[in-house]
Parts: structure tokens; sequence; C-alpha cells
């Protein structure tokens, strides 16, 4: 990285555009370009391309900051590409001066057909060779405000006949008549992406321009607006100048990551938000409670390479659980409870137990969870006539209770559509766990809470948004082949169980009293957090995800 150029300088820049929140696939992008920066010793600064007033807003810039210092990453200092908009207009001008761009008074439609293909070369605009004088003058008109979008645009004068399309007089500026959320109502014409980018960098001291695979057939073009920014300012052409190499992006299975479909998402009321857990922005993950480890672990398992590839969301998702096994709080929680009552426990005893935070931290500590004569245990782990390898509760078996007794289940009530009410059992009392003696073996071990000494919560169990692996090009053959709207197409493939809230659910008072996004594991059921809006009245935990993958052997069935 360090190669004697840019002085030895490394300084890279991390530029989103702010028209929406980041997703998991600007996670990878922000762990190359901090993370470059950081090996080196350089910079990277963040600069929000603010190009395009129309999409952009101050609720997104906050929220990029806030992601990126999520991840543990820190800019050097924040840019916009509105910083530079005097300067790319200066630029613009001089390029109208010397000949290589011009203002063009076609239609989007007429320049588009003149384009040609990439075995045939478009036609020259009628507009091309009109007098620099007169292009000037029109356009500093596009900046008036008197222009309707759509009818001037500037155009780089390049080669028509260039197999590579994007130097086919590509379009630098384009009137809008929209004020921008920084510079006010100033401008009325706006530069392109392509053009704005590779000036920004130049202005900034970039020295390495990471980008994804999409950018390698503009790198040229980007290359070209440096060389001629140079000339108009007589430098040296040296290698003092940003240059341009390019990474795969993230793809994700079972996941759909264009912005312009999450925010179609977001409006349309298919989800609760940007950042609803089931979607792959990068505050749904931290409310679903996903660390930010997590995510840069599995970025570090992917790699970066030169080709586009589907990952596994299961790969995802299994560096998730390895991570939060080292940090979540072992908590007890029942989500479809039944009621076991000790027939032979003493009534109005209560123990006071001891429960191991993190046995992958000891020096985490324990906390006490209470038991007493009637619990708590998850219906699931209840069979009245189970089959040969059940090895939970079921009539004259034993199981032992967690951090507790061995008792045997004796019999059950059931109400008149024969669903299990209560069930009773006994209890051994020499056999608790940490007693001489207690070390009788069982094969069923269950999770459990005192009724008495448990708190109501609601428990959201989310899941896959979609129901297909590939989303995207599964939409886009909907629409082919029924012409439907791209919402139409999102609701035929959405997953129909992505979300169960469960409000009858109960857990320990020990979890009920834990800070906003806390990881913990449900022990038995999986990892979960403190959803955000849970409140002392109103718990509420979100399933982050479980302790083993489900889906395929889902998929499977």
């Amino acid at each position: 990285m360090r190669d004697g150029k840019n002085g030895g300088r490394v300084q890279t820049r991390f530029p989103p555009e702010p028209n929406g929140y980041l997703h998991i696939g600007h996670a990878k992008a922000i762990a190359l370009d901090f993370g470059v920066a950081r090996r080196f010793g350089g910079v990277c600064n963040l600069r929000l391309d603010d190009t395009n007033p129309t999409k952009e807003d101050t609720e997104y810039v906050d929220a990029i900051k806030q992601d990126i210092q999520w991840l543990g990453f820190q800019w050097g200092n924040v840019y916009y590409a509105s910083d530079y908009f005097q300067q790319l207009w200066d630029f613009a001008e001089d390029l109208i001066r010397c000949g290589k761009a011009y203002v063009d008074e076609q239609s989007a439609e007429q320049i588009a057909q003149q384009k040609g293909t990439p075995t045939q070369a478009g036609t020259e605009s009628p507009y091309r060779n009109r007098p620099a004088d007169e292009s000037l003058a029109l356009f500093r008109q596009m900046n008036s405000g008197n222009v309707e979008p759509g009818k001037m645009v500037l155009r780089a004068k390049i080669d028509m006949a260039n197999p590579n399309m994007h130097f086919r007089d590509p379009i630098i500026y384009r009137v809008l008549n929209v004020p921008h959320h920084r510079t006010g109502s100033k401008w009325n014409a706006y530069p392109m992406y392509d053009f704005a980018h590779g000036q920004s960098d130049f202005f900034e001291g970039v020295t390495h321009s990471l980008c994804t695979l999409e950018f390698v057939v503009h790198r040229p073009l980007y290359d070209l607006f440096v060389d001629w920014l140079k000339d108009v300012r007589h430098e040296d052409p040296s290698d003092n100048r940003p240059r341009q190499t390019e990474f795969n992006k993230l793809n994700l299975s079972y996941t759909l990551m264009s912005k312009r479909n999450l925010l179609a998402l977001v409006k349309n009321n298919l989800v609760s938000g940007w950042d609803d857990p089931r979607m792959p922005t990068i505050c749904a993950f931290r409310r679903r409670g996903y660390s930010p480890q997590s995510i840069l672990n599995f970025i570090d398992k992917i790699g970066y390479t030169t080709f586009d590839a589907l990952n596994e969301m299961s790969l995802l998702e299994s560096a998730v659980r390895e991570d939060l096994n080292t940090r979540a709080t072992r908590v007890s929680a029942v989500l479809n409870p039944v009621k076991l009552t000790i027939t032979n426990y003493p009534e109005g005893q209560v123990e006071e137990l001891e429960a191991v935070n993190n046995p992958e931290r000891p020096e985490e500590g324990t906390h006490t969870i209470s038991f007493s004569r009637t619990l708590w245990i998850e219906r699931d782990d209840f069979m009245e006539v189970a089959p040969k390898k059940f090895f939970r509760m079921t009539p004259g078996g034993e199981v032992r209770l967690k951090n507790a007794y061995i008792v045997k289940c004796i019999s059950c009530n059931k109400d008149a559509d024969g669903n299990v009410t209560e069930i009773f059992c006994e209890y051994d009392p020499q056999s608790r766990s940490g007693m001489p003696g207690s070390d009788r073996k069982v094969k069923g071990t269950l999770h459990w809470l005192s009724v008495a000494h448990s708190v109501q919560a609601e428990v959201r169990l989310y899941d896959r948004l979609w129901r297909v692996e590939n989303p995207r090009d599964e939409m886009a053959k909907i629409i082919e082949q029924t012409g439907c709207e791209p919402v139409e197409a999102m609701k035929q493939i959405m997953n129909p169980d992505s979300l169960h809230v469960l409000t009858n659910c109960f857990v320990e008072p020990f979890a009920a009293n834990m800070p906003s996004l806390t990881h913990l594991q449900f022990q038995r059921i999986g990892y979960f957090n403190v959803d955000p809006d849970s409140t002392t009245d109103h718990l509420i935990f979100n399933r982050t995800v479980g302790l083993k993958d489900s889906w395929a052997k889902e998929q499977k069935k």
C-alpha cells in the first residue's frame, strides 16, 4: 500500500450518498476504507456524496455517522461533495472554454439513442461543436432557476466511438431546481457522480479510492477527469493523485440490499422502519442484537476478491452465534409457558439459587434466581405420550431442572379441548445441583422460572424477510413475467413467518433490569436482546439468532 507514491501517504475515504440508511454491504466498505487507513497509519475521512438533493436528508447523515461509530471506527474529517460545488463549477467552465465540454439541449431519450452500442459507434450531438461562449452562457443559465429540468445538460466532449460507453460524451451537469440541505437555493444545476467523485478525491488529497467492482468500467473516466483537472490547473501530472482499486460487493442470500428497494419496503409499510430487525441495514442489525464484532468477523471470513459471489446468510449467523457466545449474559426465559407444580415441595418456601452469568467469562460472576413450588416451563418440554428419544418431561420420567433439583412427572390436568393446563411432579430433595451426592444422572435438563418470581414480557421472533434465496433476481423475473410494480413483486416473495410476536412470555427479574440492546442468551432457546422500545412496564426482547441454524433444516421439509 505504501509504494512511494503520494509522498508515502495513505489516505482513504468512505463516500456514501445520504439518501438512505447504510446496509451490511456498506459495512464491508467501511471495514476496508477505515481498516486500510488504520493498518498503514493513515487517515480515513467521511465524505457525504450529496450531489442529488432530491433524495438526500440530514436524517441519513446522522444515521451514517452513528453506524460508522457503532462498528468501531472514527473518521479523520467530515467532508461533503457539496463543499466542492464551486470548485467543480469552475472546473466545468474551464472545460467549456478549452473545448472539452458543451451544453446539449436534446432530450434524455435522444441522447440515449445516440449513444450507440458497445460494438457500434455513437452519433454526435448536433450541439457538440457549438461555440464555447454559447455553451458557457447556457451553462450559467442552467443554474438560474429558469431552465426546466431535462431541457439542458452539460456533457464532456470525449469520444463517441470509444468502446467504453462511459466515454461517449457523458453528462456531467444536470438541472434539478431543488434546494440543497446544506447549500440552500444557491445551486439549481448539480454535478453528476462520475464528475464529482474523482475531483472530490483529488481536492481532499485521497491517495487510494476503494470502490466496488461496478466501478471498474468507470475507472478510465475517473482518471481522465483527474488528468483534465490537473491540466487546467497546470499541475505536474505526477503520481500525486488518487488511484482507484475495486473489490467485490457483499451479497447475502435471502437478502435484498438495494437502497431503492429498502426505501420502498419502508414507504409501503411492509416493514416497521429502517431499523426493523428483519432489514439488512446496520441499524436493524444493531436493534436485532448483532454485535459490531460479529459483523466484522464475518467480513474477515469472506474476505475481499475481484469476483462477486452470493454469501450464505447462515455464515453470517454463525459468526453472530460465535461472538455472542462469548459476550451474552445467560438468563432464563419461558416463551410458551405451562405451569409445573412440585407437589412435595414445601408451600411458601423459596430458595435463591446461583446462576452463572456467562460460563465463557467467569469474571462476570453470578446472579440469583428464585426457586419455588410452582414454576413455568416450556410447553414443548412436556409430552404426555412421547416418542422413544424424547428426553424431556413425560409421565413417569425424570428430568433435572437446571441449577436445581431432579423431578419426576406424575400427572397433568387438561382443559375441555385436551390442552394441558398444569403438570404435577415430585422432587428429590437430595438432588439439588452442587449438593454432595447430587450428581445422579438423568438425560434431560429443563429451564424454568418461578411463577411468583418472574416478569411478563413480549418476545419478538424474527426470521428472514424473504423466502427465496436470491430475492433480487426473483423480483426481476416476476416483473418481467407479469409487468407488475416492484412492490407487488416483493409481496409475492416475502416470508409470511418472518415475525411472530409472543405476548405471554416470562423472564427472570434479572433480565428485566437490563439496559437497551443488552446481549442475552435465553438458555436452551437462543440469543436475544433488549429492544430500544422496552420499558419497565412493557418488556420487549428481540430474537437475534437461534442457538442452532434451523433454517436449512426447515427448507428441506
